[in-house]
């Protein structure tokens, strides 16, 4: 204030709070993302489908070494292979550096593959169909593409002093996921075209922060938001969280749910057509035909999947004209195909919080004895409980049970069929600990953030879907409290297949930042038929969700007129008699030689060969050298791919170079080319060159040197 000179200072001003240099300190952090298929980074493990590209499926068996004779006068080589086997006993031995032809199979159902028989003409019937189908669907695509770019929407200035005391405000420090994301939706919300993007992120990662920030520089614009939510329950917490955040700031936050009384949402909806609703938080009535927004600008919606079909289609609508920005922790198969396939934008929120620690999760028959355990230890500490029964004809009987296990416990009951009020009521009591244990259905599944409830104990556990069971862990262990997790099921049941996998992924997946394996995993239970339709799920399943992906992907790619990806396009084959392995004793464990060798069969790029090696070092020490052969071969099948060579095979004594099609060395330079190099035995032709090797130590660099004297000659012709 001049006139009274008069300036005032936060004590976070003067002394800082530590926030910006925690910022810098992770921000600093460097990492290696050499652009991995998603898909590629399930775990495969001894027993499980796999997919080749060139051969089909088969059952994985397992990484084995093989002594390998390297040819005339030369020591046998030691390689490392996948061992895959197929229909008639035949068995298939894939060299590591060509793990990017291989893919865990993930089909239609819960029903085994049939294994190919390896040289039969069934599988490229199979791949020859799924090549005509994915055409068919790219030119649907490039349609949806093409209404997407030509649409034009609303671009928000860059951010307002306004925005960055919001941001300030947040009391934690931001993950480096969460700020990549928070400046992804930004700049779809400052560029011309309307915004789709899916934040996809674990459970308490922060993707509600997300959303508030994009709700604000949209309100701030004085343009309205709508923030939609599965149950009413979440819609209360949601509509507290977004008024305690803006509360600092002259914006109406407002709720459009059955915990307002019928008067309350009449004012409401007036209030709406006149814009003096900033932002709305609702359930989908807010997609009712009765709302209207003055000028609505930006539709957050929470989870989905857990909409109806009508709904989903109003949203559809709204897509054509406003930013829609999505939050999910699962994403269902057909998000996480779309996002995979480029049609929609995602944002991966992979960092927990800082001192965020994994739930403790337990399968077991129901045990009383163990249900007073679990419930007596967490009052103990000073907590709370969720305790999930998901039927209301017997939740009365299950909360006397429970008060004659624990009688020193406070137990209410909540679900879907209570009146509004009343269910408010207990959920607010809740929150302040009025009681200790709530016994629900799944309506707290959704969102529910009470840091102090850190055990979960659901019943019936088998009945439940992946992807709910997950999200029902989540509510627990949001704090730096321990969180645990009991899945019980009938005693003496004997449990189906699926349920099996299915609770079985859920305490394979227990560490944090697991919602994205949970995602594929529940892709990999429930199946890839209804993508894009009921039509395709014979092709997904004959061969397999993440090649038929990638099918659809080269598709698109093609009808745009777009270059394939660099991850698509298969590198040269390579074949020389050296040792090019990860060595045992350097990496021992099987899963860890697994990821480097994916990772060295990712690369498209001699750059990402550097990081790649600063990698080796920096996690496993100086490399031995077969790592360095290992890295050597793979910059020179980069040179082969940029020169236009097919392969090099060894064979006996020789080595052989051949060029791909199109590409061939020109006639005026055969003859001098095979007299200089007449006395190390050398032999040149239009489409060939054959080598005769020299001795052991000295192969690689001859190869290397020949197919730099290839390009260098007169030039390869045809590039």
């Amino acid at each position: 204030l001049p006139d009274a000179g008069l300036v005032v200072f936060t004590d976070a001003e003067i002394f800082g709070d530590g926030r910006e240099e925690a910022k810098r300190k992770r921000s600093g952090r460097r990492e290696f993302r050499e652009g991995m298929r998603l898909t590629s980074l399930l775990d495969i493990k001894p027993g499980d489908y796999v997919v080749h590209i060139h051969h089909g499926i088969g059952q994985y068996l397992g990484l084995v070494r093989r002594s390998v004779p390297a040819g005339v006068g030369l020591p046998p080589v030691e390689r490392e292979y996948l061992q895959v086997a197929y229909d008639g006993k035949d068995k298939l031995f894939v060299p590591v550096d060509q793990l990017d032809r291989v893919q865990k199979y993930i089909g239609s159902d819960s029903a085994s593959p049939t294994v190919h028989k390896l040289g039969s003409q069934e599988w490229l019937k199979a791949t020859a169909r799924a090549h005509r189908q994915a055409k068919e669907i790219a030119s649907e695509l490039i349609a949806l593409y093409a209404a997407r770019q030509s649409l034009t929407g609303y671009a928000y200035s860059p951010d307002t002093p306004w925005v960055r005391e919001m941001e300030d405000a947040f009391a934690y420090v931001e993950t480096p996921d969460q700020l990549a994301a928070i400046e992804d939706v930004k700049k779809d919300l400052e560029a011309p075209r309307p915004m789709d993007r899916l934040i996809c992120g674990d459970v308490g990662y922060g993707k509600t922060e997300v959303a508030m920030r994009a709700a604000f520089k949209v309100a701030s614009e004085g343009r309205q938001v709508a923030v939609l939510c599965p149950t009413t329950v979440l819609a209360a917490q949601h509509y507290q969280s977004f008024c305690e955040r803006l509360g600092a700031f002259p914006l109406r936050v407002d709720q459009l749910s059955r915990f307002r009384s019928p008067r309350e949402q009449a004012r409401t909806l007036l209030e709406l057509k006149v814009a003096g609703v900033d932002i709305l938080v609702g359930t989908h009535r807010i997609l009712s035909k009765d709302v209207e927004f003055k000028d609505l600008g930006l539709v957050i919606v929470d989870e989905e999947q857990r909409f109806g079909v009508v709904h989903k289609e109003r949203l559809k609508q709204l897509r054509q004209t406003v930013d829609v920005l999505t939050l999910t922790a699962t994403p269902i198969p057909r998000t996480l195909h779309m996002s995979l396939a480029g049609i929609r934008d995602i944002s991966l929120i992979n960092d927990p919080p800082e001192g965020r620690l994994p739930v403790k999760t337990f399968i077991k028959e129901h045990d009383d004895l163990l249900v007073k355990e679990a419930i007596l230890r967490e009052l103990d500490r000073g907590g709370q409980v969720f305790y999930v029964h998901n039927r209301i004809d017997s939740i009365r009987h299950v909360v006397h049970r429970l008060e004659k296990l624990v009688p020193t416990a406070r137990f209410r009951v909540g679900h879907g069929q209570m009146d509004a009020e009343a269910l408010e009521e207990i959920m607010l009591d809740f929150y302040q600990h009025k009681f200790d244990v709530l016994v629900s259905t799944t309506i707290v599944e959704s969102g529910l953030d009470i840091p102090r409830v850190n055990t979960i104990l659901i019943d019936n556990a088998d009945r439940m879907g992946l992807a709910q069971l997950y999200q029902l862990r989540g509510r627990v262990g949001r704090s730096r409290a321990q969180g645990y997790a009991y899945l019980f099921y009938p005693r003496a049941k004997k449990l189906t297949t699926i349920a099996e996998e299915r609770l079985g992924a859920l305490r394979e997946f227990s560490g944090l930042g697991s919602g994205y394996k949970i995602a594929l995993r529940d892709l990999e239970l429930r199946g890839a038929g209804n993508l894009l339709g009921a039509e395709q799920s014979g092709t997904v399943a004959a061969i397999g969700f993440d090649l038929y992906t990638q099918l659809l992907e080269q598709a698109v790619h093609e009808a745009k007129g777009e270059p394939l990806d660099k991850v698509q396009v298969l590198l040269p084959t390579v074949d020389l008699p050296i040792s090019a392995t990860i060595p045992e004793k350097y990496v021992p464990a099987e899963p860890q030689r697994i990821l480097m060798y994916k990772k060295l069969a990712a690369v498209r790029d001699k750059v990402d060969v550097a990081h790649l090696q600063g990698e080796f070092e920096d996690r496993y020490g100086d490399p031995p050298p077969p790592v360095w052969n290992a890295l050597s071969l793979l910059r020179l099948r980069l040179r082969c791919q940029e020169l236009g060579i097919e392969s090099i095979a060894t064979e006996a004594a020789k080595t052989t170079i051949f060029l791909g099609p199109g590409v061939e060395l020109p006639r005026h330079t055969l003859r001098p080319l095979n007299a200089a190099h007449k006395a190390a035995g050398h032999e040149f032709e239009a489409k060939r060159v054959i080598l005769r090797l020299p001795s052991a130590s000295k192969i690689l660099s001859t190869v290397e040197e020949m197919v730099e004297a290839l390009w260098t000659s007169d030039g390869l012709t045809g590039l």
